[in-house]
């Protein structure tokens, strides 16, 4: 039976003090037992720890900052992902993938928001979960679903009249679609969860899932047949709500009723629901969520870098709002670092001064509990920390057809065997005294760099801070080469991203003037 030996091991952070000396026995994909050692583990120390979940992302390679677009806020960062000619998804999403394990992510979010082209979507979203499988992560596969609203919060005519003249050719080239109906999107969908039934390698690491895109950007008609499908087949929802200030505006102005009483009216608010954001959501909003047992993922990275707001996460937890830690692909150094990115979702939410509006046990829920649910729409228990999903366990393309009972984010007997172990004499290189609590150092230094292995599943996807399995470096330099190649071939690319810059200066007064709203 495989081990993993450690000086320390924080079995359950913030709810059980660090243990000095611990065996971890792995057997297949859950942990079998935890013992103590009589001595400490030869080599340099090392600490284990639960892995982490990134409850809300997109599997995108390419960063803001390389794409051009850092600074920018939402509304005029989004047309920024389009500055790119398609490229293979495999290659796209390995290296995503590859760098979020390598950060110590076991389960993690994709909504599928930036199609690649080129093949029909089922191969594309076969291709991502074959990465998936490869790189050893599960995901959450969300399906992007939308049908008006090309460009921006108001009608696409209302966008393209604020624009100055020689940019509404360009932008409705590029940014208006023709839309497909309800039933012709809930069609991929299900053509993509028999693909994954057929294929039981790639349904162990994957959770179908639907993905409207937002209120704002999705008709009643759509959004009621998300619904219903949910219900019918109990498969996930993953969307984005109340991200940014105008979105906040926008939907006070269109529900004037409210916008959680519209999506509770047709049945979107249950257990399955993972709601990305809710930056501007409102008390009374956010004791519905808890009442209809919605989870909540907060990016806080991502909200910081594109200007978006602080997300009221203490008053999430004082709601009884079952909260997750998303990263959104923007984390704070754009390194997809989850220990850091949880360092500064603590430094921002635990409260000022002697008051304390967020506990470290709290913080790792968020961490590495909740986000599991998010992922993988398992079963959720009181705790909000167990589930039934392990990555070698079958899955039947709705969120819950994994076998057998493993509660996550704990290393304890039965739990699944997802962890992370830290070079802990590299993070702790000044020690003086013995009494100094582990978890309190790590939440005062840890990042990504110091991790040495991460398993997930049972299975060691990283050793010695690398990926295992695959050539990452050589998947980054295929990708880079590839889409080198075809921006060289199509100039045209490179003058939309100078004509997005164009955009971004005309969006700026099109939202503050906010005379849009009557647009809607």
């Amino acid at each position: 039976m495989p081990s993993v030996d450690v000086a320390w091991l924080l079995a359950q952070p913030g709810q059980s003090p660090a243990l000095a000396n611990q065996r971890i026995c792995l057997q297949g994909s859950v942990i079998e037992s935890v013992q103590p050692l009589a001595t400490a583990p030869a080599g340099p120390r090392r600490l284990a720890m639960p892995a982490l979940c990134n409850a809300h992302d997109h599997a995108r390679t390419f960063r803001s900052a390389t794409l051009g677009a850092f600074g920018q806020p939402l509304e005029s960062w989004l047309p920024f992902l389009g500055v790119l000619p398609g490229a293979d998804p495999y290659l796209c999403a390995a290296t995503s993938f590859a760098r979020s394990v390598r950060q110590g992510v076991a389960r993690l979010m994709v909504h599928y928001t930036r199609v690649q082209g080129g093949m029909p979507y089922v191969e594309e979203a076969l291709a991502v979960a074959r990465a998936a499988r490869d790189v050893g992560v599960h995901i959450g596969f969300a399906v992007s679903m939308r049908d008006r609203r090309g460009i921006g919060l108001a009608e696409d005519a209302a966008m393209l009249a604020a624009l100055r003249s020689e940019l509404r050719a360009p932008v409705a080239q590029r940014l208006t679609a023709p839309a497909h109906s309800p039933a012709t999107q809930l069609a991929i969908v299900e053509d993509l969860a028999q693909a994954l039934q057929a294929a039981p390698d790639l349904a162990s690491h994957t959770t179908l899932q639907y993905g409207p895109s937002g209120v704002q950007w999705c008709s009643t008609a759509l959004l009621e047949a998300i619904a219903q499908a949910s219900a019918q087949h109990q498969r996930p929802v993953h969307m984005h709500l109340l991200e940014t200030r105008y979105q906040r505006d926008w939907c006070d102005q269109v529900h004037p009723g409210g916008v959680l009483p519209y999506l509770d009216q047709m049945g979107l608010l249950s257990p399955r629901l993972t709601l990305a954001h809710c930056t501007w959501a409102r008390p009374e909003e956010l004791a519905l969520l808890a009442e209809r047992g919605v989870t909540i993922a907060v990016n806080t990275s991502s909200n910081l870098g594109l200007k978006s707001g602080i997300a009221p996460l203490a008053e999430m937890l004082r709601q009884g709002c079952k909260v997750a830690m998303g990263l959104d692909g923007m984390a704070l150094d754009e390194d997809d670092d989850a220990l850091r990115e949880m360092r500064l979702a603590f430094a921002l939410h635990r409260g000022w001064g002697f008051e304390t509006e967020m506990t470290p046990a709290q913080l790792w829920q968020f961490a590495a509990c909740t986000g599991r649910h998010s992922v993988t729409g398992s079963t959720f228990g009181e705790s909000g920390g167990a589930d039934n999903s392990n990555s070698n366990s079958k899955g039947n393309g709705n969120g819950n057809g994994n076998s057998g009972v493993a509660p996550g984010g704990s290393i304890t007997p039965g739990a699944s065997a997802d962890l992370v172990v830290l070079d802990w004499d590299a993070l702790d290189d000044d020690p003086l005294f013995d009494d100094i609590d582990p978890l309190s150092l790590l939440l005062a230094r840890g990042r990504g760099s110091f991790i040495d292995e991460v398993i997930i599943g049972g299975r060691c996807v990283v050793r010695a801070g690398q990926l295992v399995g695959l050539d990452e470096a050589a998947l980054r330099a295929e990708l880079l080469q590839q889409v080198r190649s075809r921006l060289a071939a199509a100039p045209e690319f490179l003058a939309w991203r100078q004509q997005l810059e164009l955009v971004a200066e005309d969006l700026g007064p099109f939202y503050r003037g906010r005379a849009w709203l009557g647009c809607c």
